[in-house]
């Protein structure tokens, strides 16, 4: 058995079972993935994909532990290669951040900004996603880490550290109705007027739905979009009042927008981070954590990353997160 073929049987399973797509992505020839996992399946005397022909149909029940199995192993070997790189140099290596439009633009540039100059030697990597996307990237070991507001909890193997809590606010227009209002806003005021707001799964959007839910509202919601910045563009095209998180408001660039206070008005949201249970933590990535939320010190990581998924929660209890 080797670590080649464990890798063909994950990349394989993570490729829906397309052989000539995983060859790409190993940069291999099809014929050579196709080969060692017959050698493997030999060796085993089981079969981990079933087929018909020459295509793979399905992972077979043995398959499916075996590619689980085989996950953790690549883990764990991705995880000494870390340790030496660890002890040989501390301060190089790389950092792979999967977030949402709103965290990349708005939470992260001033950390990003200060964790580069510290370590110029660190390759930091950005890819953005829909909350499940980038969730399952850290699942499948693409990524480090998870930050986003919805949808980590899919995923029963990452360990979830709580960052902060954040509220939204209202964007209209100088001049519109809601912005002369000299009382505090309600949920029936937004009712009477068209939304356009974040789609269902990004930035807390699950809170806004629940709000106008409890007291029997329907909101009239013309369009939605991932991008704060598209919602500021539909507002002032004149096509709704738009809704998002407060931390997206710019002073300057968003002085044409009058923002009006709603954190009244709907529950608070918490970001936070995910991390795959195993990953191997460099001395840089807890700085990285320490600088996004400064309560998440290397001993309260450590333990809830040794807490495990779904047990990590009670670790957090009584911890004041900062409002952003």
């Amino acid at each position: 058995m080797k670590l080649q073929q464990l890798r063909y049987i994950w990349e394989v399973n993570r490729h829906n079972l397309n052989v000539s797509a995983t060859a790409q992505s190993l940069f291999t020839s099809q014929p050579g993935i196709s080969k060692q996992i017959r050698l493997l399946e030999d060796e085993l005397g089981v079969e981990i994909f079933a087929r018909s022909g020459k295509h793979l149909t399905r992972v077979t029940p043995a398959g499916l532990s075996i590619i689980e199995l085989a996950g953790q192993v690549l883990k764990l070997a991705e995880n000494i290669k870390q340790v030496a790189q660890e002890h040989s140099d501390e301060c190089r290596g790389s950092l792979s951040i999967a977030t949402t439009h709103t965290q990349a633009r708005y939470a992260l540039p001033p950390i990003i900004s200060e964790f580069t100059l510290k370590y110029p030697d660190v390759a930091l990597h950005m890819q953005q996603g829909t909350p499940k996307q980038i969730a399952q990237m850290v699942s499948e070991g693409q990524a480090d880490f998870a930050i986003a507001t919805e949808s980590l909890e899919l995923f029963t193997d990452l360990v979830l550290l709580p960052c902060y809590r954040w509220n939204r606010c209202v964007l209209v227009p100088k001049g519109h109705p809601l912005a002369s209002i000299n009382k505090p806003l309600t949920l029936q005021a937004l009712a009477e007027h068209p939304l356009v707001t974040y789609v269902f799964g990004f930035t807390g959007r699950s809170q806004l739905d629940d709000a106008f839910k409890a007291q029997g509202l329907t909101p009239n919601v013309v369009l939605t979009a991932a991008d704060a910045d598209v919602i500021k563009t539909y507002v002032r095209l004149g096509m709704g009042v738009g809704i998002v998180a407060h931390m997206a408001i710019d002073s300057v660039l968003d002085e044409d927008l009058v923002a009006l206070d709603a954190s009244h008005l709907f529950a608070s949201s918490t970001t936070k981070i995910g991390i795959r249970r195993g990953t191997f933590m460099r001395g840089y990535m807890y700085d990285f954590l320490a600088r996004f939320a400064p309560h998440l010190t290397r001993e309260l990581v450590d333990e809830a990353l040794l807490a495990g998924p779904r047990f990590e929660h009670g670790l957090f209890e009584g911890v004041e997160l900062p409002e952003h």
